[in-house]
């Protein structure tokens, strides 16, 4: 789960070395997201894994993306 996250990332953020990221990694501090950004990574979630958000869920870390994709599939 962790890596296809990362290249969803990497769709959002090119310019971000992901090298070391990890689920502890904060979006905002570690990688610069901004709410932009954060939109942009739930569009690009919502089309992988071909679902769409019904409420508003507050990622602060890869962690907690990475919970919320494994507790939808």
């Amino acid at each position: 789960m962790l890596e296809k996250l990362k290249a969803i990332i990497q769709k959002v953020v090119p310019d971000t070395d992901l090298s070391n990221v990890t689920p502890d990694t904060r979006l905002m501090e570690d990688l610069g997201f901004d709410s932009l950004a954060l939109m942009m990574m739930s569009m690009e979630i919502e089309e992988a894994f071909h679902f769409e958000f019904k409420e508003f869920v507050k990622f602060e870390t890869v962690g907690d993306v990475c919970g919320y994709l494994e507790s939808r599939i």
